[in-house]
C-alpha cells in the first residue's frame, strides 16, 4: 500500500451507548453449525456469486475477449466506459419470489445474474449461454441498441424503474409492498442501498407491513445492502452501528439480522434467508390457522459489505474498495493510464474465469445447481412480472345514475360506485388514499370492509380492508404501482393540490409503461387511475395553499399513447369514465371532479354519448341548438362548465341577438392534433365542433398554458381565447374564487360578447355597455362575498334555458 492514503476506506462505526438489552432483539444464527448448503450446494454459490461479479465488471469494461481467453489488451476495453460498479456485488428455496432492487445502477450485477440463469436468453435469443451470447451482453451493455445501464422494463423480471432519471428515488419497498398484496404465495426479496435508504419514499414505506394481512397476502424480505457510501460522501446507515440499526428497526416492527461475515458471506446469506422465510411461514400459517399473531415481527436483513465488494482495492494512492470512489467506474482511465489497465487486468483475473464458464463459453455446470430446474421460479421468468393482468369484473355503472337537471356530488356518487367495485373484486381491487376518503365523499367504500390496518388500536381498521389510508403520497403510489405492474387494478383519489407529490413517481413509471409497450413479450397491465377532487374552485376554508391543478400538466406532459386526462362535467358522466378506466389497460389516467353538490346536465344515455365523443355541442344550452353560431363558449372541468352555462344563459336574456353555441369537453386530449394524441380530432372534426372561423372562448379547470399546447398546430388559433387557474386565490368563498381567476360567468360572457361582435353587427353596437354592465356585476358580487362571508343567494342553482 502507498504510505499516503488520500481516501479512508468505510471503517466500522463507533459502538453506541444504548442499552446492551437491545443486541437481543437482532438474531443471531450459527450458520457454520448448520447444513443449510450441501458442500456442492455452497461451491455453486461460489462460483455464481464469482460469476456474477466478473460479468458485472466485463459489462462495465469489456467489447471483446469477455472471458479472458487470452491475456487482456487494450482493443478489448470499450471506447466509453460507463455503467456503476459499487452497488453489483449486493445483488434456493422452491417458492414463488419476485426480486426488486432500489439499486438502479446494479443493472450489470441483476444482469449478470439473469444471463447465467438463462432469463436473458429466454427473451432476447441474441443473449444465448455461450461466447456469442456472453460476447453481446458485454459489448452492448449501456451502449446504443444494448441492453440499458439501469434495470428497466427491459429487463425481466422488473417491475420497478430502479433508477434516480431525474425523478425519485427510493420507492422499492413500496412497490414491493403492493406486489404482495392478495398474493398469498409470493415472497418478493427488495434490496434497498443504504443511500436510497435515506429518501422519504423509503423512510415512510417501513411502515407497509401494518397493511399486510397475512392470511391474504404475501411477504416481503427487505435487505438493506450497508455498503458505507453513497455517490461521494458516507451513507446514514453507514455511519450507525448495529445496536443502533436494530433500535430503529425494532420500532418499525421487524426482526433484524446481520450479514457481514466476509469469509463466509455465502453460507452466511443462505442461513439468514433461510431464517427469513421460516419467520415468515410461521406469521402465515398462525394467521391462516385463524390464530394470527398481534403485531408479528417480520424478518429484516442487513448486509454489510465493503462500497464495491471484490474489486480493485486501491489506484493512485486512494483506496477504491470500501470507499465512494467505487461507485461509479472505479478505474475510468484504463485506456491512457498503464497502471489502472494493469489493475484492471489483475481485477477481473481474480475471479478466476477460466473456472467459471467452459470452452464455450457457457456457465461452469456446478452453478447451475443453484439455479432452479423449473423455469418459472427463476427470477427473470416469473409470470407476475410480465403475464399476469387479471381483469375487473366491471359493475354496470348506469344503476348509479342520478335524474337529469337534479343536483349531485360527483364523488358522493362515485364513492357507492366504488364500493360495488369493491363487492365484485375482492381480491383483485383496493384503493389508496392520503387519509382523505371521507373528506373526499368517498366515504361510501369503507362500509363494508373498512380500511385495511393491521395494528389496529383503538381504530376502526380491518385485516380485510380494501383501502389503505396513509399520510404518504409516496408510498400509496409506490403501492398502487406494485399492485398494477403485477396484474391487479388501483385507484388513487386525492386532493388536487397533493398530487404533485407525485409527479416525478409518476413520470418513472410512465416511462416504465412506455417501454413496456415497445418490449413485445411484457403483456398488458391494468391501467393506473387517478382522482383528482378537492379542487381550487370549492376550496371554502383552506385557501391559496390548497390551490394547485399543476398535476393535469404533468399528465399532459407524458408520452401521449400513455397519459389520458378526463374531466367529466357531472356526476353521469363521471360514472361513465371511471368504468372505462377501470377497463382500459396499460394507460396513466387522471379524473378532475367535485366533491360539492353540483347539477347533472346530462341523462345517462347523453352522458354515455359525451363521453365516447369526448366532446359535444350542448344544444339544450345553445341558440338554435348550435347551428350558425357567432361565437363558441367551451366549458372544461365541473365548475367551469357550470359558469359556461351560467353565461349561456344570461346572454339569451341580455343579449338575445348573439347566436352562442356551448360545447363541453370531456377527454381534455381531444383538443391536440390527432397527429400528436390518438384521441386527437382530426382538423374536420375540430373544425366541425368549433367550427372553421368563429371566435372560441375556453374556460378551463386547469393551467391556460396547458391548453395553449394542446391547441398549437391548429389553424387560426388568433380566434382563440382562455381563461382557467392563474394563481389567483385565498380563503375565500367559491365563486370568489371564478372572479378571482377571471373563470366566472361574468368573465365568460364579456368574451362571448367581444368574439361575437366581430361577426355580428347587432352585437357590436352595444358591445361596450354590455360589457360594461356585466364587468360591474361581477364586481357587485365580489362585495357581497366580503361584506357577507357568502355568496350571494341563487349562485349555484341550475340556469334556466327557455
Amino acid at each position: 500500500m502507498p504510505e499516503q492514503l488520500l481516501q479512508q476506506p468505510n471503517p466500522p462505526p463507533e459502538p453506541s451507548q444504548l442499552p446492551l438489552s437491545l443486541s437481543e432483539l437482532a438474531v443471531k444464527i450459527d450458520y457454520k453449525g448448520q447444513n443449510v448448503l450441501s458442500a456442492s450446494e455452497l461451491h455453486g454459490m461460489q462460483l455464481y456469486r464469482r460469476a456474477a461479479c466478473f460479468l458485472a465488471a466485463s459489462m462495465l469494461y469489456l467489447r471483446d475477449n469477455n472471458i479472458l481467453e487470452r491475456p487482456l489488451q487494450e482493443q478489448d476495453i470499450k471506447p466509453r466506459v460507463l455503467g456503476h460498479w459499487g452497488t453489483d456485488p449486493g445483488l434456493k428455496n422452491d417458492i414463488n419470489a419476485l426480486f426488486v432492487t432500489g439499486p438502479g445502477h446494479g443493472a450489470p450485477g441483476v444482469l449478470a445474474c439473469l444471463w447465467l440463469e438463462g432469463s436473458l436468453a429466454h427473451f432476447y435469443p441474441q443473449y444465448s449461454l455461450d461466447k456469442k451470447g456472453l460476447h453481446n451482453v458485454c459489448a452492448g451493455f449501456s451502449q446504443p441498441s444494448g441492453l440499458p445501464s439501469h434495470v428497466n422494463a427491459e429487463t425481466p423480471g422488473s417491475i420497478h424503474e430502479a433508477q434516480r432519471l431525474g425523478g425519485e428515488l427510493g420507492y422499492a419497498l413500496s412497490v414491493s409492498f403492493g406486489a404482495i398484496m392478495d398474493n398469498p404465495d409470493l415472497i418478493v426479496t427488495v434490496v434497498i442501498g443504504d443511500g436510497e435508504a435515506e429518501t422519504g419514499p423509503t423512510a415512510t414505506a417501513w411502515h407497509g407491513y401494518k397493511f399486510i394481512d397475512p392470511a391474504e397476502s404475501g411477504a416481503i424480505i427487505p435487505i438493506i445492502h450497508c455498503n458505507g457510501f453513497k455517490i461521494s460522501n458516507r451513507t446514514l446507515y453507514g455511519c450507525m452501528d448495529n445496536l443502533e440499526l436494530v433500535a430503529l428497526f425494532s420500532g418499525y416492527g421487524y426482526k433484524v439480522r446481520f450479514v457481514e461475515d466476509l469469509d463466509h458471506i455465502d453460507h452466511d446469506m443462505a442461513a439468514s434467508l433461510q431464517w427469513a422465510l421460516s419467520e415468515i411461514r410461521a406469521i402465515q400459517k398462525a394467521a391462516r390457522s385463524g390464530k394470527p399473531i398481534i403485531k408479528p415481527r417480520w424478518p429484516l436483513i442487513i448486509l454489510r459489505t465493503p462500497k464495491g465488494f471484490s474489486g480493485p482495492k486501491e489506484a493512485h494512492g486512494e483506496y477504491i474498495e470500501g470507499s465512494y470512489l467505487s461507485h461509479g467506474v472505479p478505474l475510468s482511465s484504463v485506456t491512457s493510464d498503464k497502471s489502472e489497465f494493469e489493475i484492471l487486468a489483475t481485477w477481473l483475473q481474480s475471479y478466476e474465469p477460466k473456472d467459471l464458464f467452459d470452452s464455450k463459453g457457457s456457465p461452469n455446470k456446478d452453478i447451475s445447481i443453484i439455479i432452479p430446474t423449473n423455469e418459472e421460479k427463476r427470477m427473470g421468468l416469473r409470470k407476475e412480472c410480465y403475464a399476469n393482468y387479471q381483469p375487473l369484473d366491471v359493475p354496470d355503472w348506469k344503476p348509479y345514475t342520478v335524474k337529469k337537471g337534479t343536483q349531485d356530488s360527483c364523488m358522493g356518487r362515485i364513492g357507492e360506485y366504488l364500493r360495488n367495485v369493491i363487492q365484485a373484486n375482492p381480491k383483485t381491487f383496493r384503493i389508496w388514499c392520503p387519509d382523505e376518503l371521507v373528506s373526499n365523499k368517498l366515504g361510501a367504500t369503507l362500509r363494508d370492509f373498512g380500511r385495511n390496518l393491521q395494528w389496529d388500536v383503538m381504530s376502526r381498521g380491518s385485516p380485510a380492508g380494501r383501502v389503505i389510508e396513509m399520510l404518504s403520497e409516496h408510498t400509496c403510489q409506490g403501492m398502487l404501482q406494485g399492485y398494477t405492474l403485477t396484474g391487479r387494478t388501483g385507484v388513487f383519489p386525492s386532493y388536487e393540490s397533493f398530487m404533485g407529490i407525485i409527479h416525478t413517481m409518476v413520470v418513472q413509471y410512465s416511462k416504465f409503461m412506455k417501454m413496456s409497450l415497445e418490449v413485445p413479450w411484457r403483456q398488458a397491465v391494468p391501467s393506473i387511475n387517478y382522482i383528482e377532487t378537492s379542487t381550487w374552485t370549492r376550496q371554502e376554508h383552506n385557501g391559496f395553499s390548497h390551490q394547485n391543478p399543476s398535476f393535469i400538466g404533468a399528465i399532459l406532459n407524458l408520452k401521449s399513447s400513455i397519459a389520458r386526462v378526463y374531466l367529466p362535467p357531472d356526476s353521469n358522466c363521471f360514472l361513465s369514465t371511471i368504468a372505462h378506466c377501470l377497463r382500459a389497460k396499460n394507460y396513466v389516467n387522471l379524473m378532475v371532479g367535485s366533491k360539492a353538490p353540483t347539477p347533472v346536465w346530462l341523462s345517462p344515455e347523453e352522458a354515455d354519448q359525451h363521453c365516447i365523443a369526448g366532446a359535444s355541442v350542448w344544444k339544450f344550452a345553445s341558440v338554435d341548438g348550435g347551428v350558425d353560431p357567432d361565437v363558441v363558449i367551451v366549458g372544461i372541468g365541473v365548475e367551469m362548465t357550470m359558469e359556461v352555462l351560467w353565461a349561456a344563459s344570461i346572454l339569451r336574456e341580455r343579449c338575445p341577438q348573439l347566436r352562442v353555441r356551448v360545447v363541453n369537453v370531456t377527454d381534455l386530449m381531444i383538443l391536440a392534433p390527432h397527429a400528436l394524441h390518438p384521441h386527437g380530432l382530426s382538423l374536420e372534426a375540430y373544425e366541425s365542433l368549433f367550427t372553421k372561423d368563429k371566435n372560441i372562448h375556453f374556460n378551463y379547470h386547469g393551467y391556460p398554458i396547458e391548453l395553449k399546447g394542446l391547441l398549437f398546430g391548429r389553424p387560426n388559433l388568433h380566434r382563440v381565447s382562455m381563461e382557467g387557474y392563474n394563481e389567483e386565490g385565498t380563503t375565500t368563498t367559491p365563486f370568489d374564487m371564478m372572479l378571482c381567476n377571471r373563470t366566472s360567468r361574468f368573465h365568460v360572457a364579456v368574451a362571448a360578447v367581444q368574439g361575437g361582435a366581430k361577426v355580428n353587427p347587432k352585437v357590436s353596437v352595444i358591445e361596450h355597455e354590455l360589457v360594461a354592465s356585466l364587468l360591474h356585476e361581477a364586481e357587485k358580487y365580489r362585495q357581497f362575498a366580503f361584506k357577507h362571508g357568502e355568496d350571494v343567494p341563487g349562485t349555484y342553482d341550475v340556469p334556466k334555458f327557455a
